[in-house]
């Protein structure tokens, strides 16, 4: 896979999706993009023609919200 460029990402826009528990994170607005998994549920999105990074997508995320709280004492 190439490398992923990554400079200033500008406005950070986020959504939840309650019913689906994603949690989608955009930088800028959200654009068409390629995604590439990263593995525990976390995906990469960047646009094909300069491999901007343009946003992730977090899966299952209040699984994440929760085991973050527990690691942080806060059950």
């Amino acid at each position: 896979m190439e490398k992923l460029k990554f400079e200033r990402p500008g406005p950070v826009d986020w959504d939840y999706d309650e019913e689906a528990d994603v949690l989608y994170i955009s930088f800028g607005k959200p654009q068409p993009a390629l995604t590439a998994e990263l593995g525990d549920g976390f995906l990469a999105r960047f646009r094909e023609s300069d491999s901007e990074l343009v946003g992730f997508t977090v899966l299952d995320a209040s699984r994440l919200l929760k085991r973050e709280a527990k690691v942080k004492g806060r059950s």
